[in-house]
Formats: structure tokens, sequence, C-alpha cells
């Protein structure tokens, strides 16, 4: 019984950790452009450099996790972030703001999903889908909660009383909940026997068979994703479409994201992982179509909420499966880490990436060019199910 709430305990703190540290740009990106005097890419970069630190921090990490440090990188993260937090409520030079983003993603990469997840999967083994899924249900609505609170709050009490607000969350919520449940969680790591293989170095992870192709797949998704929720604001005026319409839309992603993690988990061991991910590009491309036509046929705009955010709720639970595939349980945090790189630098990517098309081309030529990264990335699925 305890372990079961202790799931639902690091779910909860999952959900809060992704609300404060991830989504807090892409809530607060509007009042920053109107109240800070800086430019959209020096704005933008700041979630760039938070996603690149996270990708330099992540092998080591990953390292940490197969060595049974969870605990320590769950509670370290919790209070980085609210130091981050803090620092990013009293910027008011850029270099501030761009130490606080650097500091937002050292804690994602202490404590959310990845350590998160290699913490369920050395406790549960075979068997981690179910407790994998049932954190992701509830980490789902992180976005859910992000865009409309942060609106409110921002509205109400201005952007700089909202990030203190996200920074007491961090120390007060968020660390409690990830030190009990990450200490409930924990196995003691068996010391490797003294003729054992050594580990697997980083080269030979990445050249088992599947590896490149996963790579380069999570690669196209996230760049894809981050780039249009994470303008999907900026996007949205761009195409005349009300800001309100925009906020509804963007808080339908996390709902949407826990339907498609219901119903992968109501298809269960009858939908493999390969077939899953096919299924799951396919709703990309179907919802980079949608947004397209959001201008005119108001509609569409959350039927792309909806397709965007199953899809990714979908995927959230089958990266850590399709990484478990090629590692095995016992490298999982180093596999994951190296194989997740080049995913969490498009992620870093994708904002900077969609201001200058934003610039360049409008909405249009940003959401076209979301599209044809779909499409590459159904090319990369069909051909890893063959």
């Amino acid at each position: 019984m305890q372990e079961k709430v202790a799931v639902w305990a690091l779910a909860l703190g999952q959900t809060l950790g992704y609300a404060c540290y991830f989504y807090v740009f892409a809530a607060l990106v509007l009042d920053w452009q109107r109240d800070l005097p800086w430019s959209h890419g020096l704005l933008a970069a700041g979630p760039m450099l938070a996603i690149g630190t996270a990708a330099v921090l992540s092998p080591r990490i990953g390292r940490w996790v197969d060595s049974g440090q969870t605990v320590r990188l769950m509670v370290a993260g919790s209070a980085v972030g609210a130091g981050a937090l803090s620092l990013l409520a009293m910027a008011s030079h850029p270099a501030m703001y761009l130490l606080a983003f650097a500091g937002l993603g050292a804690a994602q990469a202490l404590c959310l999903y990845e350590v998160c997840f290699g913490l369920l999967i050395r406790k549960y083994g075979s068997a981690a889908r179910g407790p994998i899924t049932k954190v992701t249900l509830v980490a789902g609505l992180a976005s859910t909660l992000a865009f409309p609170a942060g609106a409110w709050l921002a509205h109400a009490y201005g952007w700089r009383m909202t990030v203190w607000i996200a920074a007491a969350v961090a120390l007060f919520v968020i660390l409690p909940l990830h030190l009990w449940g990450a200490r409930v969680l924990a196995v003691p790591v068996v010391p490797r026997a003294s003729g054992a293989a050594p580990r697997p170095s980083w080269r030979q992870i990445i050249a088992r068979p599947g590896a490149q192709r996963l790579m380069l797949l999570f690669a196209v998704v996230n760049l894809d994703h981050w780039m249009l929720i994470g303008l999907l604001r900026p996007l949205l005026a761009d195409m005349s479409v009300a800001d309100t319409m925009g906020i509804l839309a963007a808080a339908m992603v996390g709902p949407a994201q826990v339907l498609g993690r219901l119903a992968l988990m109501g298809a269960g061991e009858r939908l493999a992982p390969a077939r899953a991910t096919i299924l799951t590009v396919i709703a990309l491309i179907a919802a980079a179509a949608c947004l397209l036509l959001a201008g005119v046929i108001g509609p569409a705009l959350f039927a792309f909420a909806a397709f965007q955010g199953a899809a990714m709720g979908v995927m959230t639970i089958l990266r850590p499966l399709l990484v478990a595939e090629v590692s095995g349980a016992a490298d999982y945090g180093a596999a994951s880490a190296i194989l997740g790189l080049p995913g969490l630098a498009a992620t870093a990517v994708a904002p900077m990436l969609g201001t200058v098309l934003l610039g360049a081309g409008g909405a249009a030529l940003a959401i076209w060019t979301a599209l044809g990264l779909t499409v590459l990335a159904l090319v990369l699925a069909l051909r890893r199910a063959v």
C-alpha cells in the first residue's frame, strides 16, 4: 500500500515540477515580451539554455541513476529548482534571466521524468509500464495547471509574484513529495561482481541495433512538439486568434495527454510499442494539419490540442519502454541519457527555431515546418517497425 501511495506522490511531484520548471516560459512568455525591454530572441534563449544545461548534465546523471542515487538527485533537483525560480523572479538583467534558466535546466535533469523513470524501472523491471503510466497520467496535467494559473496569477499579481509562488511550491511541496516517494521506492544497488563486465560506454550504447534511429526519432518529435507548444500563444496571435482561445487550447493539451495514456493503458500488451509509435506519429501529423486551419476554422484549434496532447502523452510512456528495449534495465539510466541527448537538443533549439520561422514567414512557415518534421518522424517509425 505504501508503495502505491509513493507512486502517486511522485506523480504529483512531477506534475508540479513540470509546471514550475518547464512550462514557466510558455505560460509567461507574453508577459515577459510586454514587460521586459529585451528582444524576443533573448527571451527564447532562456528555455534553450535550460534544455542545453539538462543535456550537458544528463549523461552524468544517468550514471548516478544506475548507481542508486535517485533519492539524492530528486531532492537536489527540487532545491535547485526553487533557487532558480527565486532568481528568475528577481531578474532585472539578461544575465540573471539566463542564469535562472540554466538553473531550471539543472532542476529538470536532476528530478523530472528521466530520473523518476529510472527509479521506477529499477524498482519494477518489466512491470514498470503500469507505475510509469500512473505518474504520467497525473503529470500530463502540468500544462493544464501552468497555462491558466500562470495567466491568472500574472494578471492579478504580476509575473514576478507568480514566479515567487512557483518557487515556494518547489521548496515546500515538490521537495517533500520527491523525498518521501523516492525513499519508499528506492532499491539498493547490488555491487558489481569483481569479474563482471564493465558498464557499456556511450559509444557502445549508440552502436546497439536501432539506437541511432531512435535518437533521431526522439529529436524530430521533440522539435515539432516544443516549437508549436512553446510558442503556441505567439503563433496564434500571428494568426489573429484571440489569446483567450490560445490559453484554453494550451490548457486542453494536458487532459488530452491523460486521455492518450488511458487509451494506451487500455490497449495493454495488445498494442506493441513499435505499432503504438506509428499511430502516435500519425496523430502528430493530424495535429499540425489542424493547426494550419485554426485561423479560419475555430474548432480546428481544439482538434490540434487533442491530437498533439494525446500523441505526446503516449510518447512519454513509449520513450522509456523503447529505450529499455534497446538497453535493458541494468543500464537504463546511462542509455536513456545518451539516447535522449538529440531529443533534449531539439527541445532546446525549438523555441529559437520557432521564433526565427515566425519572424521570417509568420505562423504558416513555422507550422508547415512542423508538419514536415512529423512526416519525417513517420518514416523513421515505419522503418523501425520493419
